[in-house]
């Protein structure tokens, strides 16, 4: 059985300053899929040495310095390894990358965000429907099982104040629901919402108002795999004893 863990970290640089190798090794993953490194790529690999019991693989903006990009650490040598979706208006950000094993793919993915006043909604759009296309185009070869901060709360249960927020606020707009609700119409599972149906449990709290004091928080960060691991799972979670982000750690259990 395999562990999977995905986190948005935040800036890898900052978290390492923190509690973050000794969460690793408390949870132990076989897999840990990292998002928000805010690094370039020569600055994520030395930061990640701390870790040396795993290969490294990270993608970087390269737009903007210090911002977005991804991570996927394996104590497995995976067969092939592949960065960005082959569109170049959504391959400019390090945002996604795939991990090609012998009987599944993993993909880690940092989705756009809608943004203030919702400016990048249109992108975000846009983005998502490339995304899907191009999971199930992986799909086609291997079963996917996909994480990450995919920016969206699915249904009321996921987030505090969804009345509140609701075609307001990036990440609870019609729209990026939509997109979500394709997700998992096209053959993929809310692995959380599978184990947990009822259960309200957050990954992401906003630190201008100490949202995690309270836990007015989201759960956005997601892990998602194709229906034919059903049979495969074994449990989701979400590790909200982890500290170090603005978005604690989740995980995947799965006979793979």
């Amino acid at each position: 059985m395999k562990h999977f863990v995905s986190w948005n970290v935040n800036g890898i640089r900052a978290i390492i300053k923190k509690e973050f190798l000794h969460s690793v090794k408390a949870m132990a993953p076989d897999i840990l899929c990292l998002q928000e490194t805010k690094a370039a790529k020569d600055e994520a690999l030395s930061a990640l040495q701390v870790l040396p019991e795993y290969k490294c693989f990270v993608n970087s903006s390269k737009a903007r310095k210090g911002y977005s990009g991804t991570a996927i650490l394996s104590k497995e040598e995976p067969v092939n390894v592949t960065y960005d979706i082959g569109i170049e208006q959504f391959d400019q950000e390090g945002r996604v990358i795939a991990a090609e094993f012998t009987h599944y793919f993993v993909v880690t993915v940092y989705t756009p965000n809608a943004g203030a006043e919702l400016a990048r909604l249109d992108y975000r759009q846009a983005w998502d429907v490339a995304f899907l296309d191009y999971i199930l185009w992986l799909n086609k070869r291997k079963p996917v099982i996909v994480c990450g901060d995919f920016n969206v709360a699915h249904q009321p249960i996921d987030l505090s104040r969804p009345k509140e927020n609701y075609n307001k606020s990036a990440g609870y707009t019609q729209q990026e629901i939509d997109g979500f609700t394709r997700l998992l119409g096209a053959g993929f599972t809310d692995t959380f919402r599978y184990f947990y149906p009822n259960e309200q449990k957050f990954s992401y709290w906003n630190q201008v108002i100490f949202g995690r004091d309270k836990n007015i928080g989201w759960r956005i960060d997601h892990f998602l795999t194709a229906f034919s691991l059903h049979g495969k799972l074994k449990d989701a979670l979400i590790y909200n004893e982890y500290f170090g982000s603005d978005h604690c750690p989740v995980g995947l259990r799965v006979d793979v």
